[in-house]
């Protein structure tokens, strides 16, 4: 009776040389005639070459990803000297009611924002009848103190984008929403205010952008505009 044997398949090969780490040490010769075909042309290369090839691409790949690390870290380190910047020229105000230009201008000039805006609600009696203290809505109020964070995006339509100042005719294409509010940005503590920052640019506020300085730009700003209350 004969017995029928499988043939062996290039799965069995591979975990055989996966389990014999030891064969091409006793058979150098197999490893140095293997040829296959290169992705940068239709020539034959040695296994070796080939190798060597992938541990090039792979280390290019490394050089790329440590150069965009580096790339962001440089960014980082410039946007959190602006922060601080910042918070510096915020420290320096005597009077409250300069805070809300103060906020504005700074915004304006260290992050080089073409428009930006900022409404405070539930002030102290000096302040009531102020510029900053006019124009939103209850519902405006209503949607700053839903936002837990930063909302970055196209401008909608929304209540806010109007207390930008239109240059030349053109409203903002992209918006950043900051709530204001005491304590953490992400605590439920109605906000007192919000911070608008618009562009022309529909990329330059992107939903996808992170937020994490815009969240730190909102927490410093509402620590000075309290001075308000």
């Amino acid at each position: 009776m004969t017995t029928h044997i499988p043939p062996i398949t290039e799965d069995d090969i591979a975990q055989f040389l996966t389990n014999t780490p030891g064969f091409f040490e006793r058979h150098a010769e197999v490893l140095a005639s293997v040829q296959i075909t290169s992705p940068h042309g239709a020539r034959a290369v040695s296994l070796q070459e080939r190798q060597a090839e992938m541990l090039r691409e792979k280390i290019k790949g490394l050089e790329h990803r440590i150069m965009e690390m580096v790339r962001n870290s440089t960014e980082n380190a410039a946007i959190a000297q602006k922060v601080h910047q910042w918070t510096g020229s915020l420290l320096q105000v005597r009077d409250p009611f300069d805070l809300p230009q103060a906020v504005v201008d700074g915004v304006r000039t260290l992050f080089d924002v073409p428009q930006a805006a900022v409404r405070v609600w539930e002030v102290a009696a000096p302040y009531i009848d102020a510029d900053f203290t006019q124009g939103a809505s209850e519902d405006a109020r209503a949607f700053a103190s839903s936002l837990t964070m930063p909302f970055c995006g196209p401008n909608l339509g929304f209540e806010p984008a109007g207390w930008l100042a239109q240059e030349a005719g053109e409203p903002a294409q992209s918006l950043a929403l900051l709530p204001l509010r005491a304590g953490a940005i992400d605590s439920a503590t109605p906000a007192f205010g919000l911070l608008v920052l618009g562009s022309h640019d529909p990329q330059r506020f992107d939903a996808t952008m992170g937020t994490d300085f815009l969240s730190r730009m909102a927490e410093l700003a509402s620590a000075a505009l309290l001075r308000l209350q």
